[in-house]
């Protein structure tokens, strides 16, 4: 009998200062919090040994917070461990989020040690007063220094994030980002679109009239630059944000985006697993308190019913450039996805914003810059 694949996403909630676009879950580290939260997430990993016993591992995401800025030895010891007691898949593709000015030359080579093969480091502009604009703690220079010592560690497979639509950003800014990013050569890019959230520090600078957003269409002209020069330079556009070498497409990634299961580590972290997506409590005492009383710390927990799970496939289908695949669908749901939704796809592409083949539909290139306008249709 074949195993089931399953995907872990690890949260470590620490960081140095927040960045002022970010509401994640995140707060700033105190060097006696880390060892005690690590030995959390073993006894979490511990009372999902029973569940996930016919399951593989598949891939593995580090993610936070900042979990480079933890000593290494607790990323090393909780990778170590969640190997002994699951099934990992030998190529499983296990990945570390960091941020510039957090990595040494030991940490990363404790990475390679312990088999993660990924490393994803957030750059997120090249110009120093951008850098300083968002509360980034790094300079340019760091993550040169970062990314060099990354590839002198072993690392072949590197993304870098970046963010464009940011106050004050001028398309020269942007466009030199890019080409610094061409010059590097990352195996995978991740070029975001800055969304000012509600409870965050440019989310109340924007709520107080202290924060102007980008124009709209300088923010598709950054997007567009982009997908054309990075299309011109060998890079796959496969995601609406992402862009990857061949073979190179974030693995971890792609289960959320096809719908597949993972179970989330850590305090606030999300898991889609037996048709039920639910999230971990955020507060650390009570993160703390539930797994003292050997309870997974879920809370939120909701049943998908075949009509949500079929919308969501369909939206984070899309978000993909190859679209969801008819046959997939059919096999997935025993339905076809045009007795489904025959008057919204029709519809939709009378607008020229979605396209269909015999295999696959679609979002056209209008489609990409209003994706949000797709989506709502199959909600």
């Amino acid at each position: 009998m074949s195993r089931k694949s399953i995907s872990l996403y690890i949260h470590i909630p620490f960081c140095k200062s927040k960045c002022y676009y970010c509401d994640f879950n995140s707060f700033v580290c105190r060097d006696e919090d880390v060892p005690a939260y690590f030995n959390l997430l073993r006894r979490e990993l511990l009372l999902y040994k029973e569940l996930l016993k016919g399951y593989t591992i598949s891939t593995v995401f580090i993610g936070g917070g900042t979990p480079s800025l933890v000593d290494a030895n607790n990323i090393y010891q909780i990778v170590f461990f969640l190997r002994e007691i699951f099934e990992v898949d030998k190529d499983a593709e296990i990945t570390i989020e960091s941020n510039p000015g957090t990595l040494t030359l030991e940490k990363l080579e404790i990475y390679v040690a312990c088999g993660i093969n990924r490393l994803s480091i957030g750059l997120q502009a090249i110009q120093e007063d951008l850098l300083r604009k968002m509360g980034r703690i790094h300079s340019l220079e760091e993550f040169s220094h970062s990314y060099s010592l990354a590839l002198k560690a072993g690392f072949k497979n590197i993304n870098v994030d970046v963010i464009f639509g940011i106050p004050g950003q001028r398309l020269d800014d942007w466009k030199n980002t890019i080409e610094y990013m061409l010059k590097c050569e990352p195996t995978h890019l991740s070029c975001y679109s800055l969304k000012i959230e509600e409870n965050s520090v440019f989310g109340e600078k924007h709520k107080n009239g202290k924060l102007i957003p980008v124009d709209d269409d300088l923010d598709r002209q950054m997007y567009w630059y982009a997908i054309n020069k990075l299309k011109e330079k060998g890079y796959r556009h496969y995601e609406i944000s992402n862009f990857a070498m061949q073979n190179y497409s974030c693995r971890h990634n792609l289960v959320y985006w096809k719908c597949e299961e993972y179970i989330g580590l850590g305090t606030g972290a999300h898991s889609f697993f037996n048709n039920k997506r639910y999230s971990n409590v955020i507060n650390i005492r009570n993160y703390s308190d539930s797994i003292g009383k050997g309870i997974i710390p879920k809370e939120n927990q909701i049943l998908i019913a075949e009509q949500d799970r079929i919308s969501e496939f369909i939206i984070l289908g899309l978000r993909l450039i190859d679209g969801v695949a008819m046959e997939e669908f059919e096999r997935k749901f025993d339905k076809c996805i045009l007795d489904i939704y025959e008057k919204e796809i029709t519809s939709l592409i009378k607008k020229n914003l979605l396209q269909i083949s015999d295999k696959t539909i679609k979002l056209t290139s209008t489609g990409l810059d209003l994706a949000n306008q797709v989506f709502v249709e199959f909600i």
